[in-house]
């Protein structure tokens, strides 16, 4: 795959990853302004997970055999289907179904995408740099999609956060997929892996079995848990000490870029170590970030929480991708990475509706000392996992 290629997939995928990061952030600030509680707020952002834990493995099977542009038509025509609806009827049920929609749409073109450069890369070294450039994408989504639609609220409408502004953001995020099919229409598509003669009919679950590959998704749990209580209970924390929409997307779009740059770096930085000490050091710093994040109220000091927590965790989706293309079978990579998908979307569909119990019962900033235990006490799994002398 050529450099060129390669840029033009990832601008596709910012386009359509952006349109879901854009609804996270409009959707729940628009339900609480109409009056819904913090928990009905972390059903809301439940849903944008849901599709993707049903979905996960059919559409990783799907693209296993037919590649690329199929399940990537699809993608666009849902996300672009739940913008619209959430511009042409912003009521609660319409945004549960935008979540829907534009979910969905995320999870069946990051499956696609992520097989397709798996499948393009030659080597260990060159797998290791295309998913650190891919990787790239949802972070600078993240930036994109929150940052844009806060500031559409805030500044579109005749009065800050009025209904014009949410539909305004609403028709922007619209027009994000749209652009992602003109950017991947012209992506050639590399032949798919045959599998081995003679074999026996297989199934995802048997992937299972290997116990590496249940430590990897278990480690991969753990990021993501922490990745989503940011994502979620950051825009409650903002809401409760008064921050505006554009405010809160910009300590959103702080945590994106900085996954963004150090997903740039880590060509060079696994030059130097393995994907578990990467995953490792990300494990440690992530707790301890998480420890002093409720106590901070300064917008300029929970942005410095924002950099360092997207420094940690950014780092974490390229190395996972690079064991699990390394651990699995190359006619399977469709279903490996759907059954990892379908396993930390099911976790992302449970945690926020657990966060917002838990957030209702000691506080927002307890949610954070929660979820920061979990993850250090976590951190003895992530040595399991095989380093370069341990691998076939």
């Amino acid at each position: 795959m050529s450099g060129a290629e390669l840029l033009r997939l990832i601008a596709a995928q910012v386009c359509l990853h952006a349109t879901m990061a854009g609804m996270r952030l409009a959707a729940p600030l628009l339900a609480l302004q109409q009056g819904y509680s913090a928990a009905a707020v972390g059903v809301l952002i439940a849903l944008f997970a849901l599709t993707q834990v049903f979905l996960a493995l059919p559409a990783g099977r799907y693209a296993d055999r037919h590649g690329l542009k199929r399940p990537l038509v699809l993608a666009v025509g849902a996300a672009f289907a739940g913008a619209a609806l959430a511009l042409v009827f912003p009521a609660f049920p319409a945004l549960c179904a935008a979540a829907l929609l534009t979910g969905a749409a995320t999870g069946v073109s990051v499956i696609a995408l992520q097989r397709h450069v798996g499948r393009a890369a030659a080597g260990t070294d060159q797998l290791r740099r295309m998913f650190s450039w891919l990787a790239i994408a949802p972070a600078a989504a993240n930036f994109v999609g929150p940052f844009a639609a806060g500031l559409l609220i805030d500044h579109a409408g005749r009065t800050p956060a009025d209904l014009f502004a949410f539909r305004a953001a609403f028709a922007l995020l619209a027009l994000l997929p749209l652009a992602c099919w003109a950017l991947a229409r012209g992506a050639r598509e590399v032949p798919p892996a045959a599998p081995p003669a003679g074999g026996e009919r297989t199934r995802a679950w048997d992937l299972l079995r290997q116990p590496m590959f249940r430590r990897l998704l278990f480690v991969n749990w753990l990021q993501s848990s922490s990745w989503d209580v940011h994502a979620f209970v950051l825009p409650l924390l903002g809401h409760e000490r008064g921050l505006g929409a554009a405010v809160i997307g910009t300590l959103l779009g702080a945590f994106a870029i900085a996954a963004a740059l150090v997903r740039m770096l880590l060509p060079l930085l696994v030059a130097r170590t393995t994907e578990r000490g990467v995953i490792f050091a990300s494990t440690v710093v992530t707790a301890l970030v998480f420890a002093a994040y409720p106590l901070l109220h300064s917008p300029w000091l929970m942005g410095l929480c924002s950099v360092v927590l997207g420094f940690a965790l950014g780092a974490v989706q390229p190395m996972v991708m690079s064991l699990l293309h390394q651990m699995t079978p190359g006619h399977r990579h469709g279903e490996a990475l759907g059954l990892r998908l379908m396993t930390i979307n099911a976790s992302s569909v449970a945690m926020p509706m657990l966060f917002g119990s838990i957030g209702a019962l000691i506080g927002i900033g307890g949610v954070f000392w929660v979820v920061g235990a979990v993850v250090a006490a976590g951190a003895r799994a992530v040595r399991g996992l095989p380093d370069e002398t341990q691998r076939p």
